[in-house]
């Protein structure tokens, strides 16, 4: 039994790391899709990175990745920069193996 119960733990402790380290790429993806953004819109410095930071914590209202595109769509009509959500959709997927690459080298 002990054997089943170690490999059970092995398991569960795989899980919760391969979900902490999909956590870290999210963000990390989510940052960089907002500093893209932010620098579209003309956005540097402190500023940036506020912006960059608000697009990360928009991304914990809800799962998936439609709270991000809502506040970044929002964003885009706000300050009349034509893109439209799938495009945005797009661009927020082609930072995800970036985002992967940089927090596999940290770990």
């Amino acid at each position: 039994m002990t054997t089943f119960n170690n490999r059970e733990k092995g398991y569960e402790d795989k899980y919760a790391h391969d979900d902490e380290l999909m956590f870290k790429v999210r963000a990390r993806r989510n940052r960089l899709f907002g500093e893209w953004l932010g620098t579209e819109f003309g956005l540097s410095g402190d500023e940036l990175k506020a912006y960059a930071a608000d697009v990360v914590q928009s991304d914990l209202e809800e799962d998936g990745d439609d709270d991000v595109l809502r506040k970044v769509a929002a964003d885009c009509e706000a300050r009349s920069y034509d893109m439209s959500l799938h495009r945005l959709e797009k661009h927020l997927l082609s930072f995800t193996d970036e985002a992967k690459r940089q927090v596999m080298s940290e770990v």
